[in-house]
């Protein structure tokens, strides 16, 4: 059984293992009144890596609670965008790294603002100094563990929107809260989805409807020069949250826009 957390309501217990070990993971979905475009894509996620994780879920009820929280917020912010977070958790009690058998996993709501949208004109990007570190068992999985993240962030100083981490490779493989995708002669390139910390639904979405419009894709490792040099044609990043959002200037070097990605791509349809 799913024990429910209202964030506004109630405090955390201190023995949860979301916030002793970080043992859980989190959703961040875009709200447009009471209506979250991307909310099948958001449970499907969850869902699916919680049991990679060992954390039994079942879809139905993380929807269900979801509705009620549509319902409860919805009125506050009226027609405006706004942020529902859920958080899930493998639940309360035991002591150590070793889960307790048939524990009971916590399910927390959050709701907030949504963030300023980016210019449509572009954003400034920069590179970051934090390495990148990818476990091959959690690849992909928006867990609870960013401090790498979190470190990185701290590089962030207007009018710097991003900044790109890169791996032990050399790999330049995602940003802080953004998924990449860059546009090379060969047509569209994003890193393959084993080798990112998070693999977005805004990137599953990105991915989808270029297939669907016949765009070239590929998925494949990025090098730095790929990025910096002269064969590189545009650059988006993709958060479910903001949608697509292109790169006009990449460590000082100006780039050209391209809007394509973010007209077929919007969050909103």
């Amino acid at each position: 059984m799913l024990q429910l957390c209202w964030a506004d309501e109630a405090a955390l217990e201190t023995n949860n293992r979301g916030l002793t070990y970080g043992d859980g993971l989190f959703e961040t979905l875009r709200v447009e009144g009471a209506s979250a475009p991307l909310l099948s894509y958001h449970l499907d996620r969850l869902v699916r890596d919680a049991g990679r994780l060992g954390i039994p879920v079942a879809r139905h009820d993380i929807a269900r609670h979801c509705d009620s929280a549509l319902a409860r917020y919805c009125g506050l912010y009226g027609d405006a965008v706004w942020i529902l977070k859920l958080i899930l958790t493998r639940g309360e009690g035991g002591r150590g790294y070793r889960p307790a058998p048939n524990m009971r996993p916590t399910l927390i709501l959050q709701h907030a603002p949504a963030p300023q949208a980016p210019p449509a004109a572009g954003v400034y990007v920069d590179f970051s100094r934090v390495p990148l570190t990818v476990n091959p068992v959690l690849s992909g999985i928006k867990t609870l563990n960013r401090l790498e993240q979190v470190m990185a962030a701290r590089e962030l100083v207007d009018p710097v929107f991003e900044v790109l981490m890169s791996n032990a490779a050399g790999d330049v493989v995602e940003g802080t809260r953004t998924n990449l995708f860059v546009r090379l002669p060969e047509g569209w390139v994003t890193p393959p989805a084993s080798s990112l910390a998070v693999s977005g639904v805004m990137r599953q979405r990105v991915i989808e409807r270029l297939h669907s419009a016949g765009e070239a894709l590929t998925e494949r490792p990025l090098g730095l020069g790929e990025l910096v040099g002269h064969s590189c044609q545009a650059i988006c990043l993709t958060n479910s949250v903001l949608g697509v959002v292109p790169v006009r200037n990449l460590a000082g070097q100006d780039l050209p826009v391209d809007s394509m990605l973010a007209t077929i791509c919007s969050p909103s349809n």
